[in-house]
Order: C-alpha cells, then structure tokens, then sequence
C-alpha cells in the first residue's frame, strides 16, 4: 500500500546520479537501450489490483490507457494474488509465477502476454509472491531506470523474501524505494490478526495503514463499524480495520519520530506526500479505497493507499495525485484500490540546503 522513498547518502548529502551509458546488457544479456533523458527515476503509480491477472483479464485495456498516457518510471503493484512457482509440498520460489500445472500454466501466459505487449515490454518486472494467490508485490520499472540492486526483505539478505510477499526494496542511485502490502489489521483479537499487525508495524514503523478523518469520507461510520457485532476487549481496536483509533496512533507518532537507523538516515523524517501537497478534504478524488456500490458500504471510502518520501525529498514533490472518483468506482480499473501517482522534480532542481 505504501511506497518509501530515502535519499541515498554519504558524509551527509545525496550523491549525485551517475549517468547511465546508452546502451548495456542485462544479466540475460538483452541490449537496454536508454531513450529517456532523466537520470532517475520521477514518476511513480502504485496499485492494489485486487489479482492482476481478473484486472489483466477484465479491465487491462483502460488500465494501459491511463499507464501510456501517464508515462511512470516505476509501477508498484499490491494484492497481485498469484501464486509462487513449485510444486505441491515443494520448496517454493516466490520470485516466479507458478507453472507446474495445466491451468497454473495458462495464467501465467496470461499475465506475461500483458506484460510483454506495449507499454510494459519497455519495462522489466520483479515479483514476490505467497504460496498461495494471496497478497504478493510486484515491481515494474522502465529498463532505462534498472535499480542497482532488489531485496525482498527488511533485511537486505539476498534471495529471502517477506511472508506473503509483502516488500520489495529498490536501491538506484540516490534513493531507495520501497513497495509494501501490510497485513490488514482484521477484526478480531483471538484470530491473531491484531498481533499480526502489530509486529508488522514493529518492522516497519515507517509504513502502517493510517489516515485521520480528512483521510476518510464517512469517519463516523468507519470508526464504529463492527463485523457480526464483535467488539475487541481493547477499545482502541474498535472500528473499521485501517481506521482503528490503536493504528491511527502509531502511525501519528511514527511520522513525528526519526526513522529507524536501519535505513541510514540521519535525524530524516517522513513526509505524507500526498498530504503535504492536498490539505483540505475532497470528497470527490480524495480517496484510494471504496466499498462496494452495493450494501451498506456505499459511498464509503478511505485512503489507504500512500506514497511515504523521506523529508529530505519534501522540496522535490511535484504531484501526488488519486486516480479514482465518486461512488462508482470510476478510474479503478476493477478494484476496490485506485491507482496513486507520486512526480517528483530533478535532483538538481533543488537547491543545495534540501539535497
């Protein structure tokens, strides 16, 4: 859901890119061949495509429209529900789509059809997927932009990936980024999903789901909903999960804390890019997430859906934009998620104090 953008640093400033040559080979030995003037990436879409394979079966020609026109650099993609390749009762590889049966086969046809046709043949993509079609991530970047390196996990070890595939981490020159799908806080204590969470959030202080009330069409509704009138023993735990009163607080002390030293940034804070750009409430395209048009989740909407950028790239956001609008669910390309685009400015459009 979220995206985290870090300024690369040494002795204290962001180095500055080094220029990539027109034309390498990648380590399959395909000539890339640089058409794109920029020396980083600046434009970003993160998507929860609720399975990319029903949004490439169903709605891929709207959403390669809107990917076409809008040009991003990167593609972050959340809940692509596929599962990791190996067999039954095998050891799995969750940086592969699975291909050991007939119908697994097909579906993985299916989405590398999608992703080798236009616009997306001008792209390479990463996976990390769960065992089973369950949450999984997925990264697409432009071959001119390739990262330095990818992790699948919180602690940069080679080749380990995150229950679920929940993270892929993106080193290029000056920045890192990194997409996450958090665990859903759940509704009930005794099924472990509030535990589950809360570790979560332990790991990755930096990317929970949280929003206040201007984050959330109807915050009465949210705050107050139940499911089959269950209520947590602990009250901060009530309400819509995503819009717990217990989640809203950590993450408000999260973004007024220092990040975690794991990250190596020096007294660096995090900026809602989104927020920091869209002060006021807006009813209309305020919200990534929707509930169903049909039945008491009408019209209710939340954003859940972030970019994270460090604070030293505050002075470098452009545009944070939300794709989808009103209570049809125009702009979802067949999710409940909207896509949400981040446009930052060249490195060396800012001045010197901001670098």
């Amino acid at each position: 859901m979220k995206r985290y953008f870090q300024p690369v640093e040494k002795n204290g400033s962001a180095k500055k890119p080094t220029p990539s040559p027109s034309k390498k080979n990648d380590e399959n030995g395909e000539i890339l061949v640089k058409e794109d003037t920029k020396k980083e990436p600046l434009k970003f879409l993160t998507w929860n495509a609720n399975s990319f394979l029903l949004r490439i079966k169903n709605d891929f020609p709207d959403f390669t429209k809107f990917v076409s026109e809008f040009e991003p650099d990167v593609i972050s993609i959340q809940e692509v529900r596929m599962p990791a390749a190996g067999s039954k009762g095998a050891t799995k590889n969750p940086a592969e789509l699975k291909d050991d049966t007939s119908s697994s086969r097909e579906e993985k046809q299916i989405i590398m059809r999608a992703l080798s046709s236009p616009p997306f043949n001008n792209y390479r993509v990463w996976w990390s997927l769960s065992d089973s079609k369950y949450a999984g991530t997925a990264l697409i970047v432009k071959k001119c932009f390739q990262p330095k390196s990818v992790f699948f996990n919180l602690d940069k070890k080679a080749s380990k990936h995150e229950t679920d595939g929940r993270v892929i981490l993106a080193e290029f020159e000056t920045f890192r980024v990194l997409n996450t799908y958090a665990p859903n806080n759940g509704w009930k204590e005794e099924e472990n999903s509030f535990i589950r969470r809360r570790k979560w959030d332990k790991r990755i202080l930096e990317f929970v789901s949280h929003h206040e009330e201007i984050d959330v069409s109807h915050p009465e509704f949210f705050s107050t909903a139940k499911q089959n009138n269950y209520v947590p023993p602990n009250k901060e735990d009530c309400g819509q999960p995503g819009f717990t009163l217990s989640e809203r607080k950590r993450f408000a002390n999260i973004l007024k804390e220092y990040v975690s030293s794991t990250w190596e940034i020096d007294g660096g804070k995090l900026i809602d890019a989104y927020r920091f750009l869209h002060k006021e409430k807006d009813m209309e395209q305020g919200f990534s997430w929707s509930g169903n048009p049909i039945g008491k989740y009408r019209g209710k909407r939340m954003r859940i859906d972030y970019f994270i950028v460090s604070e030293k790239l505050k002075n470098r956001i452009l545009a944070c934009e939300m794709h989808g609008k009103g209570i049809e669910l125009q702009g979802f390309y067949g999710s409940d998620h909207c896509p949400v685009t981040l446009v930052l400015s060249e490195a060396s459009s800012i001045n010197s104090g901001e670098s």
